[in-house]
């Protein structure tokens, strides 16, 4: 039975954001309704009368640029596979059944534009890098950009690297288990504890199984670094198969968010968030609003959520580039996973998920309760961060990027300055490193 958490210690500015929300809620669930009952064409109809109400009230150059045509391509893509195949690259899809029984979808890079492999599922003898994404993501966040020289994944490859890209359990590519189905709440009953225990591991060996190499490379971003800071940390073993963790936006302990009365309801009592989504997916009505809504508005609201959320104005990423990628940023994730990052962030400390929840009346200055913490200190694979200056998220090299928020690091105008260089040295430095050089590669859209 669902945890009721303690109320009594909620200030009245708490109890009305807890009514607010839940009115929201049920507003937007009824609405979830009935657009669901609509007719197509009335559906559409909607879209095109908020494509004009748009088009109405701003000013819109008659000749669209290349990088909005490009936006436009990257906004209608369906899937990774089609956004490899507008740059012309040829991927692989891999599966990965884990110790506890889910599906991952695995995404693979081995050659260069242009170039197709003979035999799928081999070894290129290549170096290999293994890129993960962030929370709510999936792997599409890393190839959706408008230019492909700012894409991490499509550079390596034209470095000879061996790239592959991971999923977390419940996300588009990894909605199966054949165990529970994704309508069973047993399904959606899993946080960062089990990305450590099972997914980051599993995967690596997955990985160097297929490509027979003896390490390779990791590169993570924002929930992707905290999710191989916990896998190195309870896996020591894995260390050995880890030449270099580059962590990119870095996410561990974030102070919290930067909207007040959300950041205290939820550091309060985190399983809030049971009581207002459930105990499945965390947003799933998002892919329904952003079906039907103009996209140049949906990127707007979704920039307004982000300020209001985390203050990140994002002013590094141009609108077009963010047109193309807000379609592809958010994933279906569990409402358990969020419900760890806020004890996290209650806590101030790298904890696992806190099965006991207790009142902060209970855990006092003098109570010897802890929830149990990743032994950090167990990691000894070299660490590259890099992570912005502005960003408020947070044996190892730092660099702060000057500007940089969180998102910027992948979907940044200069990532090609920037970002991707200083990756391109630290693989060089812990890697072998392929012959082609960074300045010599020729992009190109696909027709």
């Amino acid at each position: 039975m669902a945890h009721v958490p303690l109320l009594g210690r909620l200030s009245f500015r708490d109890y009305a954001a807890l009514i607010f929300g839940f009115t929201f809620l049920a507003i937007e669930s009824f609405l979830h309704v009935i657009i669901l009952f609509l007719p197509k064409p009335v559906i559409n109809w909607f879209y095109r009368r908020s494509r004009a109400l748009f088009l109405r009230v701003t000013a819109q150059p008659k000749n669209p640029s290349d990088e909005r045509r490009a936006a436009d391509r990257v906004l209608n893509a369906r899937d990774f596979g089609e956004l490899c195949s507008m740059y012309g690259y040829t991927h692989e899809e891999h599966v990965v059944l884990t110790k506890d029984g889910y599906l991952l979808g695995l995404h693979r890079l081995p050659s260069r534009m242009g170039e197709k492999k003979r035999h799928p599922g081999h070894s290129t003898g290549k170096p290999v890098v293994y890129l993960h994404h962030g929370l709510l993501m999936n792997s599409e966040v890393w190839v959706c950009l408008t230019d492909a020289r700012r894409s991490l994944p499509f550079v390596l490859a034209e470095q000879g690297y061996d790239v592959w890209l991971g999923n977390n359990r419940g996300n588009k590519y990894s909605k199966k288990s054949i165990r529970h189905g994704p309508n069973s709440t047993k399904f959606w009953d899993f946080s960062m504890d089990d990305f450590a225990w099972h997914d980051i591991p599993d995967s690596i060996n997955h990985i160097l199984e297929v490509t027979k190499a003896e390490t390779l490379s990791y590169i993570g971003f924002s929930q992707g670094t905290a999710q191989a800071f916990a896998a190195l940390s309870i896996h020591p073993r894995l260390n050995d198969k880890v030449n270099v963790f580059i962590a990119l936006a870095p996410a561990m302990s974030p102070p919290g968010l930067s909207a007040p009365i959300v950041d205290g309801l939820m550091k309060a009592s985190p399983t809030l968030l049971f009581l207002f989504f459930g105990r499945k997916s965390i947003l799933s009505s998002a892919t329904m609003w952003q079906s039907i809504i103009y996209p140049p508005i949906f990127a707007r609201m979704i920039d307004l959520s982000l300020v209001w959320l985390f203050k990140w104005h994002s002013v590094n990423i141009s609108m077009e580039q963010k047109i193309a990628a807000y379609a592809h940023l958010y994933s279906f994730a569990s409402v358990k996973s969020v419900v760890h990052w806020f004890q996290i962030m209650r806590n101030a400390a790298f904890q696992m998920y806190d099965d006991d929840v207790l009142s902060p009346v209970v855990r006092t200055t003098v109570s010897s309760y802890r929830p149990a913490r990743f032994p950090t200190r167990n990691i000894v694979t070299p660490i590259v961060l890099l992570y912005g200056d502005s960003d408020t998220a947070d044996h190892t090299v730092s660099k702060a990027l000057h500007t940089y928020e969180h998102l910027d690091i992948l979907w940044g105008k200069d990532v090609d300055k920037d970002v991707i260089p200083e990756v391109l040295l630290a693989l060089e430095h812990y890697c072998t490193y392929p012959d082609e050089k960074f300045e010599g590669i020729n992009f190109r859209l696909m027709d």
